[in-house]
Formats: structure tokens, C-alpha cells, sequence
């Protein structure tokens, strides 16, 4: 192909994408085929002699894309967002037609020095401490483009892997480093992503898998305790992985309280995987889930998830880049220059040489949309989760599992988990929605993450009719109805129908906790979703309710859990389960 036919291919390739992203509404979200449909498709040997670009652009069409999943689509809602957008695609065109490759900054001054700076751009924006911007007097940190969370999390564990080896040694210098490794171990919640527990794989240390609270929030208590018990038995914690926005749910570790943890260590490495949520710390009203940011080591976020810029673009901050290098460096002659001394040369902050002008693609995003209007599309995105979410609990049929407060809603039926299954996977079939499932709270959940970059309320609309037609019609089925528990809303006004019982509201319940249990071990207490009537004072009632016998929380909760869920069997009869 020479210039000339390159002009026209690459007009006709625009054209071919404006169609495509104007039309992806009109594909099936997920394909219907079968694994292997390609290969019966293609030759298995590749063409001895050049072929026409008509021919391969038909192949394209009537091969390749039945076979896309289209993450770009309105109603692709699974995992997380895939970063894309106009300006990306044309960087990324620029990039691949200057064609360098940046390992050094004599290599390609300008993708280095872009990189430094738009990384310095990006570290102020979310607002990370001056200890992590380059240009700041005095600081030693800064940040790199790196491919994914997973690179940043197994670099940043090798760094703290070599400080932890190093600080041993000190104590045994001739011992050689390899020795230490039984001896290291890191940590992360049970909510991190799965590249930790690779990294430490591939690191050959020990990790522990940690439990959180209610919240799916690693607590520093949590940490400590574990910690002082491994010290005793001769281990040395180095490295914690932290999460601000769990892959599962969007649940947040608490740094204020793990930083101090960390803190009190001889030489643990706090590294936080913001992956997906530190892109929207951005917005000035979402900062505060940086709190104790001042106690890491290192920080990362995906541009590539959640800032419109394609894959791949993960950046990462280290708040003292020498510790991070000293683990990577290597330096043969002949990648050596002039100019080492007083210029960075990424190379030594990552596992690969090569490097692509990354920074290009996330210059060119930030300068057309300007932080403004990347503050906008997160915030349409955040009001756009809450509007599912308070679809989702206007249908009792319903439950939200987890605390929605970015763009991720964890919802299920209120039914056992194969039955969620069943539902996800007729949805999923249907190629009308995509969406995946997670484990939160030891229930099997279906993840609804707003992705499009354009999404609408009128987006967000259909796919809940999607999801209610297809719940509609699985319960319809006999198989089904049998397995469903459903508990409909039960009011004060309902409750005395069962004369047996006393109710009492939400709200009392939860007060009753702090005090002593209501129960009598006799007489049922049912807890009513609305409380309709005032007649009597409720501190009053409590004071009555609450001068029983003790029992324990835990019992009441599985009692009302397992006896008071009731579903309509038809319009006349209703069947309950164990009241």
C-alpha cells in the first residue's frame, strides 16, 4: 500500500468507524456463535501472494464482527467501562504513524517528556499529594504509563519485594536475596482483584486473602491483628494492596485506618488499586474517598476504564520513584546516552523495554474534553447508577446488594442463587443486555455498570424493561415458582392481621439493637417496611419491646430471613413459607 492508496483506505476507515459507532445500537451486544466459528472460516495458511483490501474489508464484515462483543454498545453493561472516544482513536493513529519506541528519553524526547507531564496533569487533577508530582520542588516521585492495574500491582510488589530484601540484609549481608522469600508475605482484602494474588505467584511470596466488614471495606484492626500473629511466627509483612473501588461491589478499604497500620511496620510497601474509581476523583466532590492518602506508596487508575481513552493506558504514581527503579534497573551499553543524568528514562520504571507513545492518546482526550467535561461525563454516569438503582427497589422482587455510590449497581432477585443465574444467563442469551455476576456478601449478584460514553436515562430505562420482562417471564415458569421466596412490603396496618405478633419499624428495630434484643423467645416480632401509624409514642413502645429476655441478634435476623418470605402462587392463594 503507498501514500496514495493509503489516503483513500484510511478516509474509508474513518467512514467505516463513524458507521459503526453510529450504528452499534442496532447489533446484537454479545455474537451468537460458537467457540471455534473462526476457524472454519479462515485458511489455515497464510496467503503466499498479497490480496485486494476490498477483499479483506468484505472478510472483516461477513467474518470478524459476528464474532465481536461490542463494549462500545449502550447496552453492554458488564465489567467495567472500556475507555474509547474520537480524540483517542485519531492519537492512537498518530502514535502508530510515528511509530517510536520510547524507552529512553533519547530514544523519543517527546514521548518522555509528554508522559512526565500529562501524568503530572492527571496526579494534581485526582489530587494526589505533591510527593507524587514530578514538577513539585524537592519531590522524588511521579508517575508512568503502564498497560494495565495488573502490570502497575506486580512492579509496585517487586519494588516493595527488593526494599523488604534489602532491609533484611542488613542484618545478614552475605545471605543471598532468594533465602528471604519464605520469610515475605503480602497482604489484600478479599475484594482486591485476582493480579495481586498473580503478582505474588509470580513474585514467589506468600499473600493472605483478607475478610472486610458489612461494606466489603478492609479495616485496619483486621490488619494488624493478622499482621502481629504472622510477625510471631517469624514472617515479614512487605507489601499491602489496598482498594478504592472493588472490582465485585465498588466497596472502598479504609485507608485512615490501614496507612497507620502500615505505618508501624519495620518496611511495608501500602500500594492502592483505584483502577476504576480513581479516575472519577477528579470531580472536587468525590476527593473525600481519598482520605489517608498521605500514608501509600504508590497509587494507580485506569484512564483506559473510566477517562474515554482506549486501551491500554494504566497510570501509576510512586511516591519515591527510586525505590521503584533500584528494583528494575539494567543497564547495557548500548541503550545507555548522554543525557541519563538528567532526564528520565521509563524503561527502568517497568518490566518492558518497548514502550508505546501512550501518552499521546491521553494528552489528546484531556485537551478536547478539558477536565470539565470529563468531570460531566462521570457525573452522567453516577446519576445515571442511581437511576437503576431506585428502579431496581421500587420492584420487590428485587434487592440492591451493595452501596451504590459511583457507577456499578449489585443487584439480585430476591430468590436463591440459581435462580440469579438462570435470570443472567437468559438475559446475557438473549444478546438484548450483557451484563456478569460477582460473589458480595456471599450472595451470587449481577453487576450493572454504566459504560457508553454517551448513555442516556432512555438507555438505562430499556435495560431494566429487558431485565424485568425476562424475570416475568422465568418466574412464570413451574420449575421456578417453586424455588422464589419473595417477601412483598408489610405495614404496621398488615401486621395486625396476625394478632399473634408485635410489629415494630425499621427504624425501631435498629435502635432496639443498642439496647437489648426484642424478642421474648414466645412471641414473633414482625418488622414492617412502612410505618403507617403514630399513634403511640415509638420511644415508649421501645422501652416496653426492649425489657424482655436477651437473645442474641443473630437468631432474630435468620428467623425473620427464613420465616417471613411469601410469594403469590396465584391471584387467590398465598402460600408461606414456615410462619
Amino acid at each position: 500500500m503507498d501514500v496514495e492508496e493509503f489516503r483513500v483506505r484510511g478516509k474509508e476507515m474513518v467512514d467505516y468507524i463513524c458507521q459503526y459507532m453510529s450504528n452499534l445500537g442496532n447489533y446484537r451486544v454479545t455474537p451468537d456463535i460458537e467457540p471455534g466459528y473462526l476457524k472454519k472460516l479462515l485458511p489455515k495458511e497464510a496467503p503466499e501472494e498479497p490480496e485486494e483490501w476490498d477483499n479483506i474489508m468484505e472478510d472483516m464484515d461477513k467474518k470478524i464482527m459476528p464474532g465481536i462483543t461490542h463494549w462500545q454498545h449502550p447496552r453492554f453493561h458488564a465489567y467495567f467501562p472500556s475507555g474509547n472516544s474520537y480524540p483517542s482513536i485519531l492519537a492512537d493513529m498518530m502514535s502508530d504513524a510515528i511509530g517510536c519506541i520510547g524507552f529512553s528519553w533519547a530514544a523519543s524526547p517527546a514521548c518522555t517528556e509528554l508522559e512526565t507531564i500529562v501524568m503530572d496533569w492527571l496526579g494534581k487533577a485526582i489530587g494526589l499529594p505533591d510527593d507524587f508530582i514530578t514538577s513539585k520542588e524537592e519531590s522524588k516521585g511521579g508517575g508512568v504509563i503502564q498497560t494495565s492495574a495488573s502490570e502497575c500491582v506486580l512492579v509496585t510488589m517487586l519494588a516493595a519485594r527488593n526494599q523488604a530484601i534489602q532491609y533484611l540484609k542488613r542484618d545478614h549481608p552475605s545471605t543471598v536475596d532468594s533465602e528471604f522469600l519464605p520469610q515475605l508475605i503480602c497482604y489484600c482484602s478479599k475484594e482486591a482483584h485476582s493480579c495481586v494474588e498473580k503478582a505474588a505467584k509470580i513474585l514467589l511470596v506468600q499473600i493472605k486473602i483478607l475478610d472486610t466488614d458489612e461494606n466489603g471495606s478492609l479495616r485496619g484492626e483486621t490488619l494488624r491483628d493478622v499482621m502481629e500473629k504472622d510477625k510471631a511466627n517469624g514472617l515479614f509483612p512487605f507489601f499491602v494492596s489496598a482498594i478504592l473501588g472493588s472490582t465485585s461491589s465498588c466497596s472502598f478499604d479504609n485507608l485512615e485506618e490501614i496507612g497507620p497500620v502500615c505505618r508501624e511496620q519495620a518496611c511495608t510497601w501500602l500500594h492502592v488499586d483505584a483502577a476504576y474509581a480513581g479516575n472519577a476523583f477528579i470531580c472536587p466532590e468525590l476527593k473525600y474517598y481519598l482520605k489517608g492518602v498521605e500514608y501509600i506508596d504508590s497509587f494507580n487508575t485506569n484512564p483506559n476504564k473510566w477517562l474515554l481513552t482506549s486501551f491500554d493506558c494504566s497510570c501509576l504514581w510512586v511516591k519515591n520513584r527510586y525505590r521503584l527503579t533500584s528494583a528494575l534497573v539494567v543497564d547495557p551499553l548500548y541503550l545507555q546516552h548522554a543525557n541519563s543524568d538528567e532526564a528520565i528514562d521509563y524503561r527502568h520504571w517497568g518490566i518492558p523495554l518497548s514502550r508505546r507513545f501512550r501518552s499521546l492518546k491521553l494528552w489528546f482526550v484531556i485537551r478536547k474534553y478539558g477536565l470539565s467535561g470529563l468531570q460531566k461525563y462521570i457525573r452522567n454516569h453516577i446519576n445515571l447508577a442511581k437511576h437503576f438503582e431506585s428502579l431496581v427497589r421500587k420492584d420487590k422482587r428485587f434487592e440492591v446488594v451493595n452501596d451504590v455510590q459511583l457507577g456499578l449497581v449489585c443487584f439480585r432477585l430476591v430468590a436463591p442463587d440459581i435462580v440469579n443465574q438462570s435470570l443472567l444467563a437468559t438475559i446475557n442469551a438473549s444478546g438484548k443486555l450483557h451484563m456478569i455476576p460477582s460473589m458480595v456478601k456471599e450472595k451470587y449478584i449481577i453487576r450493572f455498570c454504566v459504560t457508553a460514553e454517551n448513555a442516556t436515562q432512555e438507555d438505562i430505562e430499556h435495560a431494566w424493561r429487558v431485565i424485568t420482562e425476562h424475570t416475568s417471564e422465568l418466574l412464570s415458569r413451574k420449575s421456578i415458582r417453586n424455588q422464589v421466596f419473595f417477601r412483598p412490603p408489610l405495614t404496621r396496618q398488615k401486621s395486625k392481621r396476625l394478632s399473634f405478633t408485635r410489629s415494630v419499624s425499621k427504624e425501631m428495630y435498629q435502635r432496639s439493637k443498642s439496647r437489648s434484643n426484642l424478642a421474648d423467645g414466645a412471641t414473633p416480632i414482625l418488622v414492617v417496611d412502612s410505618d403507617e401509624e403514630h399513634e403511640l409514642n415509638q420511644d415508649a413502645i421501645l422501652d416496653v419491646l426492649t425489657s424482655n429476655v436477651n437473645m442474641d441478634d443473630d437468631v432474630f435476623n435468620k428467623d425473620c430471613d427464613d420465616s417471613f418470605r411469601i410469594q403469590p402462587t396465584s391471584p387467590t392463594e398465598i402460600a408461606c413459607n414456615g410462619i
